[in-house]
């Protein structure tokens, strides 16, 4: 019988997040699992949990956001180690990519007989994360600063504070000229943002790189080129749909190296947490990660 250690984000999904996880470990225990609980202090603290864990041979479960997944499974990029994710924060992007049962006899079932399969992630070079992997996607532009407002929300949760936080990055920014390489090829381009797409959705839900496949070899970047900002606001709730991808203003490129930097200090953002300022590269590594899904 499989044996797990689940790293908790304790400020993940509120009540409706411990409660989730509750009815879960329940569910694996009676089943004869076992289950051992570490509740994360910090980014840093979750990832050493997640390598020992992994180094003992446990399937190591994320709890959280789509932070915490992206820290665990970015920890465990490159091992031998099986990870399953237990969606229970406000986005759960990548959780939805993979497409893993939302309700706990389902996950459970999954989790306990489930099969590996190998997906790519993605690695960040900059001079802030030297090396630090990742899962879902790279975001610089006015996504980050979207996100970075929805994340210290103190009013609004889940969907609404990611529209909120949307509409007050769209209200002050300014069209950035990015410099973009993919695969040594340059492109100079102006806009709202670059998403550099391992999983196609980000930003609760919002399926950007409709065409983004996780065990490709490949990252889908994704240019939201300038537009009046009425069109912007037209073209993210498309996202929902894909039907942005039919507008001039959204361009497709592909590759499993791409170097990101802008004429100003823009912000770039990872799987809800990493944060830092362009400019920042990124590369793909196929199939590094084992995932229940």
């Amino acid at each position: 019988m499989r044996q797990f250690t689940a790293v908790v984000n304790p400020t993940a999904g509120g009540s409706s997040g411990t409660a989730a996880l509750l009815v879960l470990a329940r569910l694996l225990r009676e089943a004869g699992a076992q289950l051992d609980t570490q509740y994360s202090r910090s980014l840093e603290h979750a990832r050493e949990v997640a390598r020992a864990a992994g180094e003992q041979g446990r399937i190591v479960l994320a709890v959280g956001g789509d932070g915490i997944v992206g820290c665990v499974g970015g920890a465990l990029s490159g091992t031998d180690a099986v990870f399953g994710i237990v969606p229970a924060g406000r986005g759960n992007d990548f959780a939805r990519a993979l497409g893993l049962p939302t309700d706990a006899p389902a996950l459970a079932e999954l989790l306990l007989n489930g099969s590996p399969r190998a997906i790519d992630t993605i690695e960040v070079e900059s001079a802030v994360h030297p090396g630090v992997a990742v899962l879902g996607s790279v975001y610089a532009g006015v996504d980050a600063v979207a996100n970075r407002y929805a994340n210290t929300s103190r009013l609004l949760r889940g969907a609404a504070s990611y529209y909120a936080g949307g509409l007050r990055a769209v209200a002050t920014w300014r069209p950035a000229a990015y410099h973009i390489t993919v695969d040594g090829v340059p492109y100079e381009r102006r806009g709202y943002t670059v998403v550099a797409a391992n999983s196609g959705f980000y930003g609760f839900g919002r399926n950007v790189a409709p065409g983004a496949r996780l065990d490709d070899g490949l990252l889908d970047v994704v240019v939201i080129k300038h537009a009046p900002k009425r069109l912007f606001f037209a073209m993210m709730n498309e996202l929902k749909t894909g039907a942005h991808l039919a507008r001039p203003e959204i361009e497709i490129l592909r590759g499993k190296e791409i170097r990101i930097a802008a004429d100003r200090a823009i912000p770039y953002g990872a799987d809800g947490e990493v944060e830092a300022t362009l400019p920042v590269t990124v590369r793909v590594r196929p199939g590094a990660l084992n995932v229940l899904c």
